[in-house]
């Protein structure tokens, strides 16, 4: 963010090879900004025209929240491409709640985004720009024309307005006609960029206090995935590890008894007080892999992952599309919660098999889903694995989209910056 920050408030609207391609851009816009805003307000009015009609209306209303989120998505892209102000791309929010209701609460929470008015008013603003740019560039075409009119042998000449005047002021009038239009041009350009960094750049106030948002988000769920963690480690040695020692001690306290009166019942006990040594063994092998990946910082998320899936009581199908490493830490925040998710499935969800795709997409995002075939019906509840899951994400600056409608399936979606 504070790149970000530093990018918009340094980034110079004013060069020349900026100023040419907002030209081109609004000359475009000047046609294409009337199709967009036709669409935009034709969905909106046969919406609520029809609304009545059996709940048709709210279909096309659907419809324009989501061609409203595209236009505004295409405008912010558009003036970053052409300025280089360094803004995030427009993301759409995060499910807020699980079925219908929570998905039509999201939609409404999208629909009213600022980010997204602030881009719908620049492309109005740009597109009567565009307009005008149009306009501007006929009356440009037509003064460079009228300079060559004494040639045609007229002795009046017809200018702009219905205007007339002799042929021997043309030269003159079309000269001026050119610097007149071509200021115009170039000015409504360098407008358009001011313009655009007034409205669609957030303020810094804006900025620096959505950072300070994030960074005691991140806080929040580094404090409360410790805590779920350490609850886990508890649970596991007071339920696990803990009474499996204590057999062994109690068995081998048989077996010294034992030892001089019937040595072999002795032995008997012995071998079964090594077998449950062995077991505890594993379980703490196992609860450090929970805590620590060892093969995670040696070989990195692939092969952890593979040895994973190679552990897990289900078949999972591992998809794995890496162009070399992350951080440390965003590696380890998707590889626990593909852990945990598998180890949710084949708790909970009865599922046959899973299929985990993890990729390290073009934008530095780290992004993984794990998929089951189960009956569904998941949810975050506090001190749960999928509570683990988000708050070890949230801790890393990513994000986590979970679809689990009753019945199935369930698909858990990570996303997390490579460098966080």
């Amino acid at each position: 963010m504070t790149t970000q920050l530093a990018s918009a408030s340094t980034a110079r609207t004013s060069r020349p090879l900026r100023v040419a391609g907002a030209i081109a851009h609004l000359a475009a816009l000047g046609f294409l900004g009337a199709f967009a805003f036709t669409a935009l307000f034709g969905l909106l009015g046969f919406g609520l025209g029809t609304l009545p009609l059996l709940g048709f209306g709210l279909l096309l209303l659907v419809a324009f929240v989501y061609v409203l989120f595209a236009v505004a998505w295409l405008e912010t892209a558009r003036v970053d491409g052409l300025y280089g102000f360094g803004l995030p791309a427009l993301a759409w929010r995060l499910r807020v709640g699980p079925g219908f209701g929570g998905w039509l609460r999201t939609l409404l929470r999208q629909a009213v985004d600022p980010r997204i008015w602030r881009a719908i008013a620049n492309l109005a603003i740009a597109t009567v720009f565009g307009v005008i740019v149009m306009g501007l560039f006929r009356l440009l075409i037509w003064s460079i024309a009228i300079c060559f009119a004494p040639l045609s042998g007229a002795e009046t000449v017809r200018g702009a307005f219905g205007l007339e005047f002799a042929a021997a002021w043309a030269p003159l009038a079309g000269i001026l006609g050119v610097i007149v239009t071509a200021a115009g041009i170039v000015g409504l350009a360098l407008l358009h960029g001011v313009l655009s960094r007034a409205i669609v750049v957030p303020s810094q106030e804006e900025q620096l206090a959505a950072q300070a948002r994030t960074s005691d988000a991140q806080r929040a769920g580094a404090v409360r995935a410790s805590e779920v963690e350490r609850t886990r480690i508890e649970r596991d040695l007071h339920d696990g590890v803990q009474p499996r020692l204590v057999s062994v001690g109690m068995t081998l306290g048989l077996a010294q008894q034992k030892i001089d009166s019937d040595p072999d019942a002795a032995r008997s006990l012995i071998e079964e007080a090594h077998t449950s040594t062995k077991a505890a063994i594993t379980e703490l092998r196992q609860l450090a892999r929970g805590i620590h990946a060892s093969v995670l910082d040696d070989r990195g998320l692939d092969a952890a992952l593979s040895a994973l899936a190679g552990r897990s009581h289900i078949p999972v199908h591992l998809d794995v599309r890496m162009d070399g490493r992350c951080s440390r830490e965003a590696e380890a925040a998707v590889y626990f919660a593909i852990a945990e998710s598998l180890t949710n499935a084949a708790k909970h969800s009865r599922a046959a098999e899973c299929r985990v795709i993890v990729r390290r997409r073009d934008d530095g995002v780290l992004w993984a889903r794990v998929e089951d075939n189960g009956i569904g019906g998941a949810r975050v509840l506090p001190g749960g694995g999928l509570d683990g899951i988000s708050n070890r994400i949230l801790s890393a600056g990513g994000t986590v989209r979970l679809d689990s409608p009753n019945g199935g399936p369930t698909a858990l979606e990570v996303s997390v910056p490579c460098a966080s």
